[in-house]
This record gives C-alpha cells, sequence and structure tokens, in this order.
C-alpha cells in the first residue's frame, strides 16, 4: 500500500531542515530566513528541528535534487544528530523523495506535504476537513504510480498481472472516487454558502487577508469584542471563514470576515480546494491586508499575499493596507518604518490589537471606505409607507427629512444594492 502522511505530533520526530537555494545574489541570506520558517512549520506539526542542511545549485538533481556528495554529505548528518524525518523546503518529485528515502533509510517530506500535515491537524469543520482531505489525495495520486513503479515488471496478459500492479490499480481507482465524492460534496457546500452570501448582499462587507499569523484573527476578535474568537500565536490558526458584524460609528456597520492565512509556496492543492471558502473575499466591498510590521520579511510576504489574490481574481478589489502589530516595534524603529512605509503606501493604516486606540485607525479607513461605496440621494416616500422608511433606515443611513404634502423627503446615503431595491419599487429619487 501507499505511504501515508504520518502523525508529525509523535514526540520522536526529529526533523533536519535541508535547504538548496539556486546560486545567485542574497540566496545565502534567503535561505537561512525560509528555513527559518520552515522551522516553524516543523513546530506547528509537532516535530523537533536538530538541524539544517544548505547546498547552493545550479538547477535541482533530477534524482535525488542535492547532489550526490551532498546526499552522502546528509547521510552521515541523519546519524550524528540522530534524524528520523527530512524536511526539504521545496517541493520534490515522486521519484526524487522515493530515491532520497532510499539512500538515507528516513522517512522524507517536502514544504507541501507538511502544509497539508498542518492543515489536517487544523482542520475543524465538516467543510475544512473535506478541503483538506481533498488536496491531499491530489497530492498523493500523482506520487502512487512512482510508488509502484518497480512493480511494473509483472504488466503483462490476462492471468499474468502480479499483485503489485493490481494494488496499484485499486489504490488508484479508490483514491480517484474520493475525489470525485469531496468534489460533489464541496459543490453542495459551496450552493449553500452562494445563498448565504446572498443573503448578505447590499450589506457594507470587507474581508481580513494576509500572511499566516499577521493577526487577522486578532483584529476580529478586538474590533468584534467577541472572545470566543480564536487566537493562538502559531501557523495556520484559522482555517475557516468567520464573519462577524463589527459597529464603526454614526450608527454605521460593516460585516468583517476572516479567512484563512497564506503562506510562500502554498501549495496549489491547497489553494484549489480552498477556492470555495476563499470566494468569500470575491464578494467584499474591500479587503484589509494584515501585514506584520515587526516582520522583517513584510515585504516578501505582501507579495505572497497579492500573488494569490491575483490568483482568485480578487486583485481588482480595493485594498488597505494595515500594517499591525506595531507594539512589537521600539518607538525609534517603529517611527522609521512607518515613514518608510508611509511613503512607499501612501494610504497605509498601522494598527495594534495590545495598545488602546490601537485599531481606531482602521475603524476610520473602514468608515471612509463605506462611506465613499455608497451614494447620498433624495427621495421621496409616501407618508403612508412606514415598511419603506423602516428599510431606508435599516439598510441606508437617514441625514435628513422632511415633509411636503403627502410626502417625506428623505435624504439617505444607500448602497449601490440597495438602491437598485428602491429604483426597482420605482421609488422617486
Amino acid at each position: 500500500m501507499p505511504r501515508e502522511l504520518i502523525d508529525l505530533t509523535a514526540p520522536t520526530e526529529r526533523a533536519l531542515l535541508i535547504g538548496a537555494p539556486r546560486k545567485g545574489r542574497n540566496a545565502k541570506h534567503r535561505t537561512a530566513e525560509h528555513l527559518e520558517e520552515l522551522a516553524r512549520l516543523a513546530d506547528t506539526a509537532g516535530a523537533v528541528v536538530v538541524g539544517e542542511v544548505v547546498q547552493q545549485i545550479e538547477r535541482p538533481n533530477p534524482a535525488t535534487y542535492l547532489g550526490k556528495g551532498k546526499v552522502v554529505e546528509l547521510t552521515q548528518t541523519i546519524a550524528d544528530k540522530d534524524a528520523t524525518l527530512l524536511l526539504f523546503d521545496d517541493e520534490l518529485s515522486p521519484s526524487q523523495g522515493k530515491n532520497i528515502e532510499d539512500l538515507t533509510g528516513k522517512r522524507v517530506m517536502d514544504r507541501a506535504e507538511l502544509i497539508l500535515d498542518i492543515f489536517a491537524t487544523r482542520a475543524r469543520s465538516s467543510e475544512a476537513k473535506m478541503q483538506v482531505e481533498l488536496a491531499q489525495l491530489q497530492y498523493m495520486l500523482p506520487r502512487l504510480t512512482r510508488m509502484w513503479a518497480h512493480l511494473e515488471k509483472f504488466r503483462g496478459g490476462i492471468g499474468v498481472r502480479g499483485p503489485g500492479e493490481t494494488q496499484l490499480e485499486t489504490d488508484r481507482r479508490l483514491i480517484n472516487h474520493r475525489i470525485k465524492v469531496l468534489g460533489q460534496r464541496l459543490t453542495e457546500v459551496q450552493k449553500s454558502r452562494e445563498v448565504q452570501r446572498g443573503s448578505r448582499r447590499g450589506e457594507f462587507q470587507a474581508s481580513l487577508v494576509g500572511y499566516t499569523n499577521a493577526g487577522k484573527s486578532s483584529i476580529l476578535r478586538s474590533l468584534a469584542s467577541d472572545n470566543s474568537i480564536f487566537v493562538e500565536n502559531r501557523l495556520f490558526a484559522t482555517l475557516d471563514p468567520l464573519t462577524r458584524e463589527v459597529e464603526l460609528a454614526d450608527g454605521e456597520n460593516v460585516l468583517l470576515t476572516d479567512t484563512v492565512g497564506f503562506v510562500r509556496k502554498l501549495p496549489h492543492q491547497l489553494v484549489a480546494s480552498f477556492r470555495a471558502t476563499l470566494e468569500e473575499v470575491l464578494e467584499a466591498n474591500v479587503l484589509l491586508h494584515v501585514i506584520d510590521i515587526s516582520d522583517p520579511l513584510w515585504e516578501e510576504h505582501r507579495a505572497v499575499v497579492v500573488e494569490v489574490l491575483t490568483e482568485l481574481g480578487a486583485n481588482h478589489t480595493p485594498v488597505i493596507n494595515v500594517f499591525n502589530k506595531s507594539d512589537l516595534l521600539p518607538p525609534h524603529e517603529l517611527e522609521a518604518v512607518q515613514d518608510r512605509i508611509s511613503n512607499l503606501i501612501p494610504d497605509a493604516v498601522f494598527a495594534s490589537t495590545e495598545t488602546e486606540n490601537g485599531l481606531d485607525a482602521l475603524m476610520r479607513a473602514l468608515l471612509r471606505r463605506l462611506r465613499a461605496e455608497r451614494r447620498v440621494v433624495e427621495l421621496r416616500v409616501p407618508l403612508s409607507d412606514g415598511r419603506l422608511m423602516a428599510e431606508l433606515h435599516r439598510n441606508g443611513d437617514v441625514l435628513a427629512q422632511r415633509t411636503e404634502g403627502n410626502e417625506m423627503i428623505v435624504s439617505v446615503r444607500l448602497s449601490p444594492e440597495a438602491l437598485g431595491r428602491l429604483g426597482a419599487r420605482a421609488v422617486a429619487v
């Protein structure tokens, strides 16, 4: 049978991190940063990091990714560190992973498989569990053939096929069937989610997006004053979208949705599987791109998020760049960073969930965006139409009203959707 994704929560897993950057400027520096993040991923999964192995390469070795000499060195390092697991920062081909395992005698995982394993342990809702399982099966399927390739010698006519190929065909058929079933179930969930989104049309909606652990959930928790929202200082603490109503000022409200965090080299299977969930951002009037200002790599992280949003088709939605965790920088350093960011992104907002009034600037920015989205119009409403007046107060911001004969002249700020519904009812504008 094919290998299953292992449970990294076992305390015996001792991980050796392996990076193989392309030769070039800053390769060594960038590799150190990427391996540091890989170490955080390993910690999130429950493994203990015992060392690193790095080799700068022109291009990956098609058989072992690393050079032959480096594989020999890797074998010695495994013995010295008593490592039980090899974690590669880049995605390996099925044959590369198998060859390295054969040469070292140790379990090999690449970054994509590690992220999938973390998502599997973090999934809570039935939808998230189905999305992760689908991504895992899609990742496993092309590797299944390679795992059983050495048994193809049994191929032949009827009656002479060996058990290896029979098992391969069985596994492939079962996985393909399960992928089909999960796809159908997720399509049903997507239809249900579309109904939910339809009920929110006409409301001003904002989505929190950003690199994992940038503080999106903390912002939602603070703005919504809801301590039940789960917050943890670890990667991928949130997988399921969560929406809360947030009161801004002057009676204005916004529906704010938290979404799954992104990370560099995010497995494409996950992006595909979570597409229905991530499509929440397509319905938003504005995206709050949360960026950890205390992270030296915030520019790279910002670029990763922009790339994923572009892939989803959300790159035309208005964005408010929210530089979070400003409380983690010393005052003199914070001032210098803020000056630099303000020159690069003039409308950037600086925030902190740990300081008093640390989210005031964000709330003002949201209020400005909400009002910019809505038009101020003057409507003539019959005095007898109390239902319409109630709707105006519920879905808009009534600024002034006066009586003229049998009509009420109402000045109100409305969204384009609400204004369209009123137009359909032949209300004079």
